[in-house]
């Protein structure tokens, strides 16, 4: 339970574990979180096995905040082969109201300390912080370099 009371639903636990996993027949790629309407549980929102990395930033409310958890596949350089991480998103929009942004930062740690596994923790407020290229270089930090 977080500090706001707020609980994370087996439902929302079982969709990460299918992401880190892959236990669906089509791999999962995203989960978007949200709270339940009576604001006292996490819940999926919604699942994709879209690979685009511009549809599961599409799928992030403009005026809203979420949770998200994304399976960052990349390379560093040619010939390394491809790396994946597990990446946890705190999507909170200088434009929602204050009142979700408040809920939502309260409520964050009851989630983010029940999935295991996640390597990149990225807080956003606007797309540009959760663009490609700037999930890339986090991820990627201390990576190929010896």
């Amino acid at each position: 339970m977080s500090r706001s009371g707020v609980q994370v639903s087996d439902e929302a636990l079982q969709a990460f574990y299918e992401l880190k996993l892959g236990t669906k027949k089509e791999n999962l790629k995203f989960v978007i979180y949200k709270l339940s309407d009576d604001k006292t549980k996490i819940i999926v929102e919604k699942t994709s096995s879209d690979t685009s990395y511009d549809s599961f930033l599409e799928n992030l409310p403009e005026d809203d905040c979420r949770y998200a958890t994304y399976d960052f596949s990349y390379e560093i350089s040619a010939g390394e082969g491809k790396r994946s991480k597990m990446v946890f998103y705190a999507w909170s929009p200088d434009t929602a109201s204050i009142r979700s942004k408040m809920v939502y930062a309260s409520s964050k740690d009851a989630l983010r300390r029940a999935l295991n596994g996640i390597s990149t923790d990225i807080q956003g407020t606007d797309f540009s912080e959760v663009a490609y290229e700037s999930v890339l270089e986090r991820v990627s930090r201390g990576a190929g370099s010896h």
